[in-house]
């Protein structure tokens, strides 16, 4: 634990010190979702929420919500609010590259499920789906939720520091920002959500593994009705390149995201590579995003304008104790991929129920370490990818001619490419595979949905003993997703009904959750059923059984359970409450009670 940087100048500490369980320093995706998380039935906890921030975001930032988050959400009863609010899909169906957003168009590309050749793998994936979600429309739904179920929540209100208690509690110091007036709060857990400057990440003195950023981007908000030019051409990503003009040294090239259909677009616009260049002026602003548009005679506003670095970190691990890291604290990377929120939203997710489990006594403490060895390897492969993503749009830019220096360099490779010679038929060729190579980041369920965790909290023994090993990644782990139920691995989604439906259909992936463990199995697995009540009861832990087959509970009228379960119909699968295999059996065990509960006993480190 790093020193105390609680000065001598704080409250005395007994004096108006607030006590709470729960300490949440944040109120972006990782803060607010964790309050929503950790406050929904069972085992509802509360505690206060802070943030330094007048009020939720007001730049719609993050804006891609993937369907791995939305399985968190749907743990919750959010989705479906969430869904209301969005954008739905069919708006992001391309991303393109065009000389304006009125005129030539020179390509494009299927994105977020959208393409007819990807979409049977994305609907087997999970029951839920991409969607346009901005940072300005989620964030207000999880903190009403927050609120509403109990949260005390603060804005304009600042993480000072810490210090450790010889009762294993933590003092903070915090700051009203509108009076400057400190105090202190005590509180079983401290949560740091606070984003890429993160003081409570800083007071941890946690090391951070840094690779070179590359460089800075500016977002122009802006409102401007395109919805006669791009309803042709759907989507919520638009490359601009116009090689005939001087590039504006703060806006090299051009990038304009959807915000809102089609009325309201965020401007992303990176400046030249090694230049300096001075501030523009608004009406510099409004100019460049008029040479964007392709329309001078179309209104244009520019709404606001804020600036971000592209960059590549992320922590070395993500908790100390009782106090824990989580969202862009941890993990700093560009908007590539849309994995930013998404990931927040998934360790936060990771984190409440293990917070709830040892705060009911139902798990050891020993259980919260995992959260740090399971998300940080998520993390690392997130900015990764996401830098990648960037570069990966580097060929393109090439191969088009739009790195020359010169407009008249610009110009001759990019006239080339109408003509037919067989330089330029080549070129066209590696233009092409070049686009095709942005897949990773518009198509990149893989990256999305491969998580896999080694730790504590999840059972292999049996797997090592029978010399089952971790199946192989698909040869293009990025774009593809590997299906498996073994330990460590994502509840498979497949679609079941009831004998007589009570209502549509059913996904495997509703079945677990809800802060429970939940047992699958078939028939000739009654053992099972009958181990898991008895575990229950011997534990105190909530362990919900289901049997799926021909005349089960469930019936698998797809056959997709049956493919994707890797068991024999009278084995089990034990699912944590994240919707994580825990373990699995893979036919009857002779004594059922005692092997369920030696599983259960070894994950909650109740041993």
């Amino acid at each position: 634990m790093p020193h105390s940087t609680l000065t001598d100048g704080a409250p005395a500490p007994n004096a108006g010190v607030i006590e709470t369980p729960l300490l949440i320093v944040g109120a972006g995706p990782a803060g607010a979702s964790l309050a929503c998380f950790l406050s929904y039935p069972p085992y509802s906890m509360t505690g206060l929420l802070i943030s330094a921030a007048p009020t939720t975001s007001q730049t719609p930032r993050a804006h891609i919500t993937n369907p791995a988050a939305f399985e968190c959400l749907r743990d919750v009863d959010l989705e479906q609010e969430c869904l209301d609010h969005a954008v739905k899909g069919d708006c992001m169906v391309h991303t393109r590259w065009c000389h304006d957003m009125t005129g030539e168009e020179y390509g494009r590309i299927y994105s977020w499920g959208n393409d007819p050749k990807r979409r049977g793998e994305y609907e087997g994936a999970s029951p839920c789906h991409h969607v346009d979600l901005p940072q300005t429309v989620f964030e207000p739904i999880l903190m009403q939720r927050a609120a509403a179920q109990g949260w005390d929540v603060r804005f304009r209100t600042s993480f000072v520091d810490f210090k450790k208690e010889d009762s294993g509690k933590i003092l903070s110091r915090i700051r009203d920002e509108l009076t400057k007036t400190e105090y202190l709060v005590r509180s079983d857990y401290l949560f740091g959500c606070d984003g890429a400057r993160s003081q409570v990440l800083r007071e941890l003195q946690i090391p951070l593994i840094k690779k070179p950023g590359q460089g800075l981007a500016l977002n122009v908000l802006v409102k401007v009705d395109l919805s006669d030019y791009v309803e042709a051409r759907r989507g919520n990503l638009h490359w601009v390149f116009q090689p005939e003009r001087e590039y504006a040294d703060f806006a090299w090239s051009g990038l304009i995201r959807m915000v809102k259909p089609w009325h309201e677009w965020m401007f992303i616009l990176f400046p030249k590579p090694g230049v300096e260049w001075e501030e523009p002026t608004i009406e510099q602003y409004t100019q460049r995003c008029r040479e964007i548009v392709g329309n001078d005679d179309l209104p244009l506003e520019v709404l606001d304008v804020s600036k971000w670095y592209i960059n590549e970190i992320v922590a070395e691990y993500y908790s100390d104790g009782n106090i824990f890291c989580l969202g862009d604290a941890v993990h700093r990377h560009p908007p590539f991929n849309g994995l930013g929120s998404n990931t927040c939203v998934q360790d936060a997710f990771n984190l409440a129920w293990k917070i709830k489990y040892v705060s009911q006594g139902l798990a050891s403490p020993s259980i919260l370490d995992t959260f740090s060895k399971e998300r940080q390897p998520v993390g690392l492969g997130v900015i990764t990818r996401a830098n990648q993503g960037i570069r990966d749009h580097v060929p393109v830019w090439k191969e088009m001619g739009l790195m020359e220096e010169t407009v008249e360099k610009r110009m001759e490779i990019f006239n080339s490419l109408k003509t037919a010679t067989p330089e330029a038929r080549e070129r066209r060729k590696r233009v092409n595979a070049a686009i095709e190579g942005t897949s990773h980041e518009f198509h990149g369920i893989g990256v999305e949905m491969n998580h896999h965790y080694d730790s504590e909290a999840v059972y292999v023994v049996d797997e090592v003993k029978a010399g089952r090993t971790k199946p192989e990644w698909p040869d293009d782990p990025v774009l593809h997703h590997q299906v498996s139920t073994f330990p460590g691995h994502r509840l498979p989604h497949a679609w079941l009904n009831k004998t007589m439906p009570e209502k549509e259909h059913t996904s495997t992936i509703d079945l677990a959750g809800h802060s429970r463990f939940c047992l699958i199995t078939g028939i000739g697995g009654e053992k099972w059923i009958d181990a898991a009540q008895k575990v229950s009861q011997q534990l105190g832990v909530e362990i919900k059984a289901y049997s799926i087959g021909w005349g089960q509970e469930y019936v698998d009228v797809y056959r997709d359970w049956e493919r994707r379960r890797e068991i024999e119909e009278d084995g089990c699968i034990l699912v944590r409450p994240d919707r994580f295999v825990v373990w699995r059996s893979m036919e009857l065990s002779d004594d059922c009670d005692q092997k369920l509960g030696e599983v259960m006993k070894a994950v909650l480190g109740r041993s």
